[in-house]
């Protein structure tokens, strides 16, 4: 007998199948000018990855990848526990020394914390996340391959790319595809944007600002990275007819106490930078105050909690001395079944993936096929060394090195990618399919999740290291839909 669970999986597998089917029916002509028209949109509406101020049309995937509505409220679920477990990571660094080890911040960013963790953030703390992740929803074993590889708790990125790709893919494909199979029906998820702009309305009223003042806070004039923020304060202006506004904090000021942009009062803040990038901008002079005032007065999304976000964070909430101490036991089961085993890597004793107590550097050297190492508080897919790749000597100097790096790095277990094969256009504009390993990124709020798929053909997935977007989309299972898919 089947487990409910494994059932839900096969009738991924068989939703899939239908898509994927009636996708590959479609006449090779028809799908090179579909492809084409894919990239002409994404320029179009502003689908940009910047690099050293040139743009470049993010690659979107031409064929979605499906998932069940009880498969997202599972995820939805999982999701929404880590998330609220990682927004009581402030408190815990403030009254366990072990905890403060393991997330370690430097003594310019702990004074931040200190100063500018209240009762107000304690009562309403805005966290807006994404919690990367891998998982196969055609599995029958679904639940089993979902696992969480790192949180990311503020500037989360993927605002605009995620419904842009998506509406891509509605529009341009999906008609081609219903030509194929008319009773195949899928529909996009929420809309991020929609979850982040709820959030901010929400806390606007929980804090008691009666304006409604928001302004994008981000590296406005770096010239890389993803080009985002002025086309979602279009998206917001039209649909809400809300005053939005986007600024470098080089470009805020303080009048009569309160953060302005432009002499315009800013309500609340959604910001893409961290305390250390304010950090060097206040050692080349620029006044970060206006910042300081918009954190401590609790008008800040992601609140100053997001500060702790570090790969670290998963050795808290997989490792029994602290996990015993400070979570349930319903949440104690998410994090063992859902969250990678992670530790910082040092010379010390601690559990094991094995279940038992050892030393950790001899654990890393003998397992090293089934282990990935990163920088801690790197991103962007930066430094990521996957065991297996690398030749026993090769990653004993990587854990050499790591020991010796002050900036720390976190050993992790290796979670299987899932392999999606997708048409891709070739330099003479010939068709061919090939493999992409895709990541999912899991955006929660209590009102819903947000999806952000990403797919490249390394096993680093991420589009600063030239990764795709891929749709993802729901469906109903196969049973419940009429007529055989001829």
């Amino acid at each position: 007998m089947l487990t409910p669970a494994e059932e839900l999986g096969l009738s991924g597998l068989s939703l899939a199948s239908r898509l994927r089917q009636a996708f590959h029916r479609i006449p090779e002509p028809t799908l090179v000018e579909l492809i084409q028209r894919i990239r002409t949109e994404a320029f179009k509406r502003h689908l940009i990855y910047l690099r050293d101020g040139t743009p470049e049309a993010i690659h979107v995937m031409p064929c979605p990848i499906t998932a069940l509505p009880d498969q997202l409220a599972y995820i939805h679920y999982v999701s929404l526990t880590i998330h609220n477990a990682l927004k009581r990571l402030p408190e815990l660094y403030m009254q366990d020394f072990a905890v403060r080890e393991v997330l370690r911040l430097t003594p310019d960013e702990d004074k931040w914390l200190w100063d500018c963790w209240g009762p107000g953030q304690r009562e309403n703390n805005p966290i807006f996340g994404r919690l990367d992740a891998m998982v196969d929803f055609i599995s029958p074993m679904w639940k089993d391959t979902l696992r969480y590889v790192e949180p990311n708790m503020s500037g989360v990125g993927g605002l605009h790319l995620i419904p842009t790709s998506e509406r891509i893919i509605e529009d341009v494909v999906l008609p081609a595809v219903r030509a194929q199979d008319g009773q195949l029906q899928l529909t996009l998820g929420q809309d991020i944007r929609e979850l982040l702009m709820q959030e901010m309305l929400d806390h606007l009223q929980a804090i008691g600002r009666s304006g409604r003042n928001i302004c994008f806070i981000d590296p406005k004039y770096a010239g890389s990275g993803p080009d985002e923020q002025e086309a979602l304060a279009e998206y917001y202006h039209a649909r809400y007819g809300i005053k939005i506004m986007h600024a470098d904090p080089r470009e805020l000021t303080l009048q009569n106490g309160e953060p302005c942009y432009e002499g315009t009062v800013v309500d609340v803040a959604y910001r893409d930078y961290s305390v250390l990038d304010l950090l060097a901008m206040e050692k080349e002079g620029v006044s970060v105050e206006p910042m300081r005032v918009l954190f401590k007065q609790n008008r800040m999304i992601s609140s100053i909690a997001a500060e702790l976000d570090q790969k670290s964070c998963w050795e808290v909430l997989t490792d029994p001395q602290f996990t015993q101490k400070y979570f349930s036991p319903d949440e104690r089961q998410v994090f063992r079944r859902h969250i990678l085993w992670t530790r910082i890597v040092s010379d010390r004793q601690t559990l094991l993936p094995v279940g038992r107590s050892g030393d950790l550097l001899e654990y890393i050297r003998g397992a090293h096929e089934s282990l990935v190492m990163k920088p801690n508080r790197d991103y962007g897919g930066h430094g990521v060394l996957i065991g297996h790749l690398l030749t026993s000597q090769e990653w004993d100097a990587a854990v050499d090195k790591a020991l010796k790096d002050p900036e720390r790095w976190v050993v992790q277990q290796v979670a299987g990618i899932p392999v999606s094969e997708f048409p891709v256009l070739d330099a003479d504009g010939k068709l061919h399919v090939e493999p992409f390993y895709t990541v999912m990124g899991f955006a929660p709020t209590k009102y819903g999740i947000a999806v952000l798929g990403r797919a490249s053909q390394k096993q680093v997935v991420n589009v600063a290291q030239r990764g795709g977007m891929v749709a993802l989309m729901m469906g109903r299972p196969p049973s419940r839909l009429i007529g055989p898919a001829n």
